[in-house]
């Protein structure tokens, strides 16, 4: 059997092909080229590139020039996600479900909620950088579900009722702040997460916790960290007076300051209380108005009370409302395309088209996470706790904490 004739033009190509070797392309060429790939992406080429990709990819640095590109580019490409726990039952797992898939996905397409199993039930006190921060009661632990890895867990012991996670840009530090209750008194306390981690006392939390005189309710125990600012939140709201602030935590200088926000509607009812949030990485407060509509603030300079900025009225649909409760209505997540993620009152995860004020509810599964005694998350949102995080590869050995890959186990779906 005779082969095929070689195509004309073929005997010059094979010849270049051989006695050529194939193009250089610079390191920073490359470089530039990997920072453009999703992290998850990158997660599963590590273990398939050659050795100095994979180093590379391992790198602080690189890690940390990923997050700064994909968050400017477009904080979306960065594949927001929402993790949650149960905060009635003791379940070992968290959920974890994809915001891009709420926002694309039609409805007969529903969101999967994958499930990580820990040796314990643990709560999240917050998230940063793609890392989330993880407590059982006794030890501390960062964990990031997109590269699989946990920091080993650190004893802090004690109770507390107010607690913070956030980073430290000047000094590129991760740092968790506790209250801690003991018989003496509250110890307002800050570990930093590093090779030498230590616990240091700092200056009092200005708001005393069991304080019958206070004028004031504390309305989030956990701090809402503002990305580029280096700040925990906390909502100080009155129930009798139209009184509402922002405490803020500053964790470079490690003081404290107040933030004035947007003042209620006299006709409002004090009894409904706003919710604190960051959207678009800026700090966001919304407000039940009149029991007509919610009104939705943005400030756009942090600290500036004078760059709050209205920046939505969603009417009160009935479909949102019903049993009532005494919370706004609570911003998750905005696209681009003015369509919010919320939480509404009655413990739905709402999709609002901004443009046209049509509303959609999306089609999440739960039936993954583990958490049997729980209603659906599609029918409740409740009691669960929510937390956004945006994938990255950033992970606890880059700033000198021993890591593992064993604490926190994804949870295959039975077939």
């Amino acid at each position: 059997m005779k082969s095929a004739p070689i195509p004309e033009g073929w005997p010059e190509l094979l010849r270049c092909t051989t006695t050529k070797p194939p193009p250089i392309i610079l390191d920073e060429l490359i470089a530039e080229i990997l920072l453009r790939i999703p992290a998850r992406s990158l997660v599963r080429l590590r273990n398939s590139v050659c050795s100095s990709w994979r180093t590379l990819i391992s790198s602080s640095q690189f890690a940390k020039d990923h997050l700064r590109r994909s968050m400017a580019a477009d904080p979306a490409l960065t594949h927001p996600c929402i993790a949650y726990y149960s905060s009635r039952y003791s379940y070992p797992t968290i959920g974890v479900f994809s915001i891009r898939s709420v926002f694309e996905n039609r409805p007969h397409e529903p969101t999967k909620v994958v499930a990580y199993e820990g040796r314990c039930h643990r709560l999240i006190i917050g998230s940063c950088n793609g890392l989330l921060c993880l407590h059982d009661n006794e030890r501390a632990m960062l964990w990031n579900p997109c590269t699989g890895f946990t920091s080993q867990p650190l004893e802090i012991g004690g109770i507390f009722y107010v607690s913070g996670f956030g980073y430290d840009h000047v000094n590129d530090k991760y740092k968790l702040f506790l209250i801690e209750e003991k018989k003496s008194g509250s110890v307002t306390r800050i570990f930093t997460f590093g090779p030498n981690s230590t616990w240091r006392t700092i200056q009092d939390f200005p708001y005393r916790l069991h304080d019958p005189n206070n004028k004031a309710i504390l309305m989030n125990t956990v701090g809402h960290f503002v990305s580029g600012t280096g700040t925990l939140n906390w909502l100080l709201c009155s129930g009798l007076t139209s009184f509402v602030a922002v405490l803020s935590l500053d964790l470079v200088k490690e003081t404290y300051s107040q933030i004035c926000l947007p003042s209620r509607d006299s006709d409002d009812d004090l009894s409904v209380f706003p919710e604190l949030a960051t959207l678009r990485g800026c700090l966001a407060v919304c407000y039940e108005t009149k029991k007509t509509h919610w009104t939705l603030w943005i400030m756009k300079e942090y600290g500036l009370p004078h760059s709050w900025t209205k920046l939505a009225i969603i009417p009160c649909h009935p479909l949102l409302l019903d049993p009532p409760l005494n919370s706004a209505l609570e911003p998750m997540y905005m696209l681009k395309n003015d369509v919010l993620l919320v939480n509404s009152p009655n413990g739905k995860f709402v999709l609002c088209n901004l443009n046209d004020g049509s509303i959609n509810f999306p089609n999440i599964d739960s039936s993954g996470d583990g958490m049997t005694k729980l209603r659906p998350l599609s029918r409740c949102s409740g009691p669960r706790i929510f937390h956004i995080y945006h994938e990255s590869l950033v992970s606890p050995w880059h700033f000198g904490l021993p890591s593992c890959s064993s604490e926190m186990r994804l949870v295959k779906p039975s077939l």
